[in-house]
């Protein structure tokens, strides 16, 4: 039997990764069978086993496939990066990417995080399994990590009174970026129109920057 290369064994995992990918997109990853990703495949199930051990890991690789290919990831750590930003232009920015790329993916990258988060919910031990597997940070710590901080110390800077503690504003923006990715993806993905209007992510993103400068004490200056 001709020895299997590295390269031929990874693109045989690409591919059921993919496959895994399209399933997803099509139902809930909770509903999601080791059986569909076989047919979505074409494989066996004997090989598919040869490169996973199960539905599990798929998804790990899957979620880790994600994490890369995300858009803001690289551009939210740029912005990070770079000097001389007032605390407004931070703020502006920040939202803008976030609400640009959400829009951008409603229909797939969105849809399957969302999903990933419900199974968090409802399976907490397998979904930190699959979390454990996929390693690497997902949007929200990333902009705990590299923006936050930058916010707070540009705002200090700038002289400016926040209207509570650091803390409590985290707390506010980690909830306001998770009701707005709800409401964006529920609309977007399963018809869900409570509020009679469409919604858009830029949009919500745009009005969830002048809140946040407001309660640093800043100024609202739309031309950012």
């Amino acid at each position: 039997m001709p020895k299997v290369t590295q390269e031929y064994f990874d693109k045989k995992k690409e591919m059921i990764v993919e496959a895994a990918y399209q399933v997803c997109l099509k139902k809930p990853v909770e509903m999601v069978t080791i059986s569909d990703v076989i047919a979505e495949t074409g494989m066996s199930m004997g090989a598919i086993y040869r490169y996973y051990d199960g539905l599990d890991e798929i998804l790990a690789d899957m979620l880790k496939k994600l994490r890369q290919e995300y858009d803001y990831y690289d551009r939210i750590e740029e912005l990070s990066n770079e000097k001389d930003l007032t605390f407004e232009e931070i703020t502006y920015r920040v939202c803008d990417i976030v609400g640009e790329v959400m829009e951008k993916h409603l229909m797939d990258i969105q849809k399957i995080n969302f999903d990933f988060a419900s199974l968090a919910v409802n399976s907490p031990e397998r979904m930190a399994k699959i979390m454990e597997g996929a390693a690497g940070q997902g949007i929200t710590e990333k902009i705990g990590i590299y923006i936050f901080p930058k916010m707070v110390e540009a705002a200090m800077k700038q002289g400016y009174k926040m209207n509570g503690t650091p803390e409590e504003i985290g707390v506010f923006i980690s909830a306001a970026f998770s009701g707005i990715e709800k409401l964006c993806i529920l609309q977007a993905n399963y018809g869900s129109d409570s509020y009679g209007a469409k919604i858009e992510p830029k949009v919500l993103f745009r009005t969830l920057a002048r809140s946040v400068i407001l309660l640093f004490g800043g100024k609202i200056d739309e031309k950012k």
